[in-house]
């Protein structure tokens, strides 16, 4: 369908002589290369590693339904891009965890590579499976399948692990001497060192070290100084059209806006921004090395970048001659100014996406937004009269406490949004409205305040969804919504422990892989592998648990404490918000995570 995911040898690909490789590193992405080839970790991880003289990093992506036919039929094992050379032959086979529905393609992966899928089964001379990102806050559901998590941001834990595996290597000790090993370095999580017991209701009693010397609980990793951190000055520009077909320029990490849902503003904290200087710098050299056209202001709410408008417009005197674009790709709807909408669009006009979450205000203390309806017609007025006629709203349903009338004041703000674009003067107006409305539905996730609430029932989300298309039939508006047969699975695996590995490879067997593409994902089949392991996936999505309850995650820390996360629930179930930490501390514990404290 696409030979250009499979042949390699793009711009700025790294290509080294083996004989000078004493270790060889897959970089795994369970997608395909389109998805994975726009992934931010692994741009600066490929390059990062590479830049040490006997490490070889090479790229690995989830080949798609038409390729692996004919690789199962010509018997020919999963390959990296950079050598053509079999995986199975590598020394570190890592995989990154950025969505749950993806972990049928891990399985997939490993059997296609002729990697045993268990990591109990493999044997000296096999790879080491590890993996990290986001979804490796709750490693359980992969922990008979992984051989190490590598917990936290990456830069300088991933180099440590290598280090001991040079000396494990020179010393030509076991493989179990390894994960001994390697089990010291912090942030790394090990779950064959772990036991875990179960009660009579199937909820975890304890969570322990199986042996001296392990941690009872992994912290996760930080990277303190940003500006000091790596960062490529150069990225591989591919030959076909990715997700993400750009520079992106991280512009600072964590998040302090508190948002009771949003796992990605838990884990991900403290802030730590780089300097306008640093970034003007890194630009420089990307723009330079790659050729793009394009730059995005990258992370979880570009908004807050603290001198947004000053780097804003150092990027755009400097590239504006040269038809180099701007894009911002999460802002807030209170952080929207109409000079920065004027600065972004002086090179290209895109569209803008702005996330109310709920459509009430009522809604949005629950889950601590922290933006009014006044916020969100002011951002799209702004954009409005300069020109825009193209805007994004995303909501979620199935949110705690929700009612029928917060599901109605989405389709309300669609309308007051359509309304607010008719009062430009005609001659003002951009032409050809579209104000897109998308409704995801609710997750709960690990170290969120909701992390205890059960999750909407398939049928009530479905409900909801026909609901608002009946509402939402206006001229200038479009509705999508999201698979909540999809939403529900991954729920199981966001929230699930280890007895799910067993699901996970009967699923795979039954034929699930890319359960993340509609045309691919069998909710039939995932319930019959559920059927078939004796567990009863409801047992992990829409059920409330107690805050004694032992979760599958209690032995990572990832710096926020159960104390805050239990203050933040009982807030939300009062509406009662919680300020911004920038403007004074609320007490999460993340200045504690390691000694001195880092907030």
């Amino acid at each position: 369908e696409k030979p250009g995911r499979y042949i390699g040898k793009e711009w700025n690909s790294v290509h080294k002589d083996l004989k000078d490789i004493n270790i060889r590193f897959a970089f795994c992405f369970p997608d395909v290369y389109e998805v994975g080839m726009s992934h931010l970790g692994m741009r600066i991880l490929y390059h990062l590693l590479n830049e040490q003289e006997d490490i070889y990093c090479e790229r690995v992506f989830a080949p798609w339904l038409d390729m692996e036919e004919l690789m199962r039929k010509e018997n020919i094992k999963l390959f990296s891009l950079e050598t053509r050379d079999y995986i199975k032959d590598f020394d570190f086979v890592g995989f990154t965890l950025q969505y749950e529905m993806g972990y049928s393609n891990i399985i997939n992966m490993l059997d296609l590579a002729g990697i045993p899928k268990l990591s109990a089964q493999r044997r000296e001379g096999d790879p080491f499976v590890v993996a990290g990102g986001p979804c490796a806050y709750n490693p359980e559901p992969l922990a008979d399948i992984v051989d190490f998590f590598m917990l936290g941001e990456g830069e300088e834990q991933m180099l440590e692990v290598m280090d001991v595996y040079r000396q494990w290597k020179t010393r030509g000790l076991k493989r179990e001497e390894f994960l001994d090993m390697v089990s010291a370095v912090p942030g790394v999580y090990v779950p064959v060192f772990y036991d875990v017991k179960y009660n009579e209701d199937g909820t975890i009693e304890s969570i322990k070290p199986s042996k001296e010397g392990i941690p009872s609980k992994v912290k996760k990793r930080i990277i303190k100084d940003l500006n000091n951190a790596y960062f490529p000055d150069k990225i591989i520009v591919p030959y076909i059209d990715i997700v993400h077909d750009r520079i992106m320029l991280e512009i600072f990490r964590g998040c302090t806006r508190g948002c009771r849902f949003c796992q990605a503003g838990m884990i991900y904290r403290p802030v730590r921004e780089r300097t306008v200087e640093e970034l003007v710098s890194i630009a420089e050299k990307l723009v330079e090395s790659s050729g793009y056209e394009e730059i995005s202001l990258s992370s979880l709410s570009t908004g807050d970048y603290s001198r947004l408008n000053e780097l804003v417009e150092r990027l755009m005197s400097k590239y504006e001659k040269d038809r180099i674009g701007l894009s911002l790709p999460s802002l807030r709807i209170d952080s929207v100014s109409l000079k920065l909408i004027q600065d972004v669009q002086k090179v290209r006009k895109s569209g803008l996406t702005f996330a109310p979450e709920a459509g009430t205000q009522r809604l949005r203390d629950v889950i601590n937004k922290n933006v009014t309806e006044e916020d969100l017609l002011n951002s799209v007025g702004a954009a409005f009269d300069t020109g825009y006629s193209n805007v994004k709203l995303y909501f979620m349903i199935g949110l705690p406490t929700e009612t029928m009338e917060d599901v109605d004041g989405i389709a309300d703000l669609g309308y007051k949004v359509l309304d607010r674009y008719y009062q430009v003067p005609k001659s003002q107006r951009g032409k050809g409205i579209n104000v897109t409305i998308s409704t995801s539905c609710f997750v709960p996730k690990p170290f969120t305040p909701f992390q205890w609430e059960p999750q909407d029932t398939i049928e009530s989300l479905k409900e909801k969804q026909k609901h608002l298309q009946q509402k939402l039939k206006r001229k200038g508006l479009t509705y999508n919504w999201h698979d909540p047969e999809l939403s529900y699975m991954e729920a199981v695996f966001s929230r699930g422990d280890r007895r799910l590995s067993k699901v996970l490879i009967r699923a795979w067997e039954l034929g699930c892989k890319f359960d993340s593409w509609d045309q691919c994902f069998r909710y039939d089949l995932w319930m019959k592998a559920f059927k078939d392991c004796g567990l009863d996936p409801d047992f992990y999505t829409i059920r409330k648990r107690d805050f004694d309850e032992v979760m599958p995650w209690n032995h990572i820390d990832v710096g926020v404490t159960d104390k805050y996360l239990k203050k933040e629930y009982e807030k939300a179930l009062k509406g009662e918000t919680t300020r911004d930490c920038r403007i004074n501390c609320t007490g999460c514990g993340i200045n504690m995570l390691q000694e001195g404290g880092i907030c």
